[in-house]
């Protein structure tokens, strides 16, 4: 079992998917939390999450997967994925609240809303779920931060982006397992949903005052150490590193006192110098820088 849980993680990195380990037989993270956080390894600068601590690297999944019967989770919002997640109706002894036996299923529901914006529902990799129903993968444009939802959509319809994190195919649990359906090909999230999912832009602050030569030279300091922390970063905590690196340049960026293709292009060779894969930084900066400046369009002065 641990080489077949082992080999679909490691399928699932490939494909630029990060991953974390879940308890075996479970859909629960079998990563430690914060009151039992030791801040080493990479919680060493503060307790990371599952989120911040999904990974692509082969070597890390190796060593989690290898003596480990773990099941596989996939961390959507850091692999660029919205998962619309098709449930099943809930028969009447065994009901959950979210739906009836006589009810139509989340992939009729979301056939009938394809329809009606004129499309047919996309052909996208997909997975089987334990309980019988769908996992729909989409792919994320550059730029957009997607959140979980529930019905927002239609009943039995929910989605899984930053924040949230789906069960991988290859993962087995005591009402079934998770089986992909078809090729591994992600189609682009169709315009109609996104309309649907995409929060309405927020007003950015201009900064509160023009760049000076005081706050440049300091930007520039903190670009350089950054950037150094990210090369001295040890194996094992490089993406860590690399992510508390874009967190912390970001709200440079949203100030205006750096531009944001110098950052990316600083910390994505920076990366890439320590043996991540373009795809990997590429995508730990997206989502850190996208984080950061939206949550610090307001200049607030050091203390």
């Amino acid at each position: 079992m641990n080489t077949r849980l082992l080999t679909a993680a490691l399928d699932a990195a490939q494909r630029g998917w990060h991953v974390f380990p879940l308890r075996p037989g479970s859909k629960q993270p079998a990563l430690h939390g914060a009151d039992r956080c030791t801040t080493t390894g990479d919680c060493a600068d503060g307790h990371l999450k599952w989120e911040q601590r999904a990974t692509t690297d082969p070597h890390r999944i190796a060593q989690c997967w290898e003596n480990h019967p773990a099941n596989i989770a996939i961390a959507t919002g850091p692999s660029g994925l919205l998962v619309v997640d098709l449930d099943m109706p809930k028969t009447t002894n065994g009901s959950n609240g979210k739906g009836s036996s006589d009810a139509p299923g989340g992939a009729a529901t979301f056939k009938a809303l394809c329809e009606r914006a004129g499309q047919a529902v996309p052909d996208t990799y997909r997975v089987r779920t334990a309980s019988g129903g769908q996992h729909l993968y989409f792919a994320v444009p550059d730029g957009v931060r997607l959140s979980n939802t529930a019905r927002t959509i239609g009943e039995l319809v929910d989605t899984r982006a930053w924040g949230g994190y789906v069960v991988a195919a290859g993962s087995i649990t005591p009402t079934g397992a998770y089986e992909a359906l078809s090729a591994p090909v992600v189609a682009p999230v169709p315009a109609w949903l996104l309309s649907i999912l995409q929060p309405a832009p927020r007003v950015v602050q201009a900064p509160s005052g023009p760049v000076t030569a005081q706050s440049r030279s300091y930007a520039d300091t903190a670009l350089a150490n950054e950037t150094r922390n990210v090369v001295s970063a040890q194996q094992g905590g490089r993406e860590a590193a690399l992510f508390r690196a874009a967190r912390a340049l970001g709200r440079l960026i949203a100030w205006g006192d750096l531009p944001r293709h110098t950052v990316e292009q600083a910390l994505q060779e920076a990366g890439e110098s320590t043996g991540l894969t373009a795809a990997e930084c590429r995508s730990t900066l997206r989502s850190a820088l996208n984080w950061s400046i939206t949550h610090n369009t307001v200049r607030r002065d050091a203390a």
